[in-house]
């Protein structure tokens, strides 16, 4: 692999953590300032909604194949209709990601 690989990988990590990290360090700021005796201060409704407004953006963006024909649209949707399986059986995020990945694989493999 090149370097800007390796640069353009370790940015998105870096954004991707920091994306994280910057609300939460601001919000315990928040709440260690404005603590009070009769409880602790409500968290704005901004931040409640910030994770799975990411959720489903990132969802949203990996659901399109990165070269769409009918084989990669056909295994995206038996992908997403296993992990879907998995994850009522289940009620976790490992497993149901990674059979959902591995089916979309198979379907690949097989059909392409």
């Amino acid at each position: 692999m090149s370097n800007t690989i390796w640069i353009t990988l370790l940015t998105i990590a870096i954004g991707t953590y920091l994306i994280r990290l910057l609300p939460y360090l601001w919000m315990a700021r928040k709440l260690e300032r404005e603590n009070t005796q009769e409880g602790i201060a409500n968290m704005p409704s901004w931040l409640t909604i910030l994770g799975p407004t990411m959720i489903a953006a990132m969802f949203g963006t990996s659901l399109v194949p990165g070269h769409p024909s009918v084989t990669t649209w056909f295994a995206t949707f038996v992908g997403v209709v296993m992990t879907y399986l998995v994850w009522r059986r289940t009620r976790s995020m490992g497993w149901p990601i990674f059979s959902g990945v591995a089916v979309f694989g198979v379907v690949v493999v097989l059909l392409g």
